[in-house]
């Protein structure tokens, strides 16, 4: 969509400098996700965005070319690839990774949040709780605590949590009908208005992460990509502007 900038019949200086603009502007956008994707490739469960696009036409509201349709482009929002990340192993026993559509429920100040960074830790209190120290919800809706002297702790592959003592619950693993709602609000957190469906389809893995899902070879791809095209849009206004400074110029010497 971004060489979809162009009339039925050719372009005025004035509609050349407005889908130039428009043309860079999705063009900033865009590099902003790729700047983005690149800056948090090596974010655990990070998953790539890319912009979409779609045509706006409009006609030509000149008196010479009322009939003319001009072709914008614009950004109507992002596309997440919730493609599973690759796994890392770390042997630390309270990292979680999530194969699968699935997310972990976490208590917040802002209320109940999901994520797939399974990078979890013990607080002072005993519970399981993020990285940012929220606390991590089992399948009964509360945290999960233990005690100082408890051993042997397991995350099997469908969330039971067992110690020495026996089971100790099990993580709540849900997902949505519509992941591309969801929304990133920070520290690998996301949130959604959806309705949970609980994740059937999913294994856990105890002691790894799961990776970034960037690919930072076609990211570096694209970036390339969206810098010739912000440049041939900057060409169009040069030339539209060139056109503009003669056309004043003609008209000052003919007076």
């Amino acid at each position: 969509m971004r060489q979809c900038i162009q009339t039925d019949a050719g372009i005025d200086m004035e509609n050349a400098l407005l889908v130039g603009l428009s043309r860079q502007m999705t063009m900033a956008r865009e590099m902003a996700t790729i700047a983005n994707n690149i800056a948090n490739m090596n974010t655990t469960a990070y998953k790539s965005e890319a912009m979409l696009f779609e045509q706006f036409m409009t006609t030509d509201a000149s008196e010479d070319s009322p009939d003319n349709v001009i072709r914008f482009v614009q950004d109507v929002g992002q596309h997440r690839n919730t493609r599973d990340g690759a796994l890392q192993t770390t042997a630390n026993p309270f990292d979680v990774a999530i194969t699968g559509e699935g997310f972990f429920r976490i208590e917040t100040q802002e209320g109940v949040l999901y994520t797939r960074n399974g990078n979890f830790t013990l607080d002072n209190e005993g519970r399981l709780v993020t990285s940012a120290g929220d606390p991590v919800l089992t399948d009964a809706g509360g945290p999960i605590t233990f005690a100082r002297d408890e051993t042997d702790i397991t995350i099997a592959r469908d969330g039971t949590i067992s110690t020495d003592r026996g089971q100790r619950g099990k993580l709540a693993i849900v997902t949505f009908e519509n992941q591309q709602d969801m929304k990133n609000v920070g520290n690998s957190l996301l949130s959604t208005a959806q309705e949970e469906v609980p994740a059937t389809d999913i294994r856990l893995v105890q002691g790894a992460l799961e990776g970034s899902n960037v690919n930072p070879i076609l990211e570096m791809t694209n970036m390339i990509e969206v810098t010739r095209s912000y440049a041939s849009a900057q060409k169009l206004i040069d030339q539209a502007d060139q056109m503009r400074r003669k056309a004043i110029q003609d008209l000052g010497a003919a007076a």
